[in-house]
């Protein structure tokens, strides 16, 4: 597999299962939850889940034209796993009440923050 192909194909999923989760909390979730407020929570988590599915895919097609470095393949990596932390973690507070699980978000957030970074770095490195 090219190097960059995985980003391509984390990024499809992270993008379909963000569809489910919103649609998950769109017509099911409520009814479940004992705080509703904790709603847009999930919402958020699917949003920003989307958005840096995208971005996943962005890296891939970023690497086909000629920004393959080592730069951009940290960003990828940053991304996938800010993604599963930020997301990740507000998925299982809402879901379990868990408020610890809250507590990962700030780091899958920075993760995320540095991986649109070492985006700009590998654009910068371009020469």
């Amino acid at each position: 597999m090219p190097e960059f192909k995985k980003f391509l194909i984390f990024g499809a999923a992270l993008a379909a299962l963000s569809v489910v989760f919103g649609a998950f909390g769109a017509h099911s979730l409520e009814k479940h939850l004992q705080d509703v407020t904790l709603l847009a929570t999930f919402e958020t988590a699917a949003r920003y889940q989307f958005y840096h599915a995208l971005g996943l895919i962005l890296v891939f097609i970023l690497s086909q034209y000629g920004l393959a470095n080592k730069w951009l393949n940290i960003g990828g990596w940053l991304m996938l796993f800010g993604t599963l932390l930020f997301s990740g973690s507000l998925y299982c507070y809402v879901l379990t009440g868990i408020k610890e699980f809250a507590m990962i978000t700030p780091i899958g957030g920075l993760l995320m923050i540095l991986a649109w970074l070492a985006i700009v770095i590998s654009a910068a490195k371009k020469s």
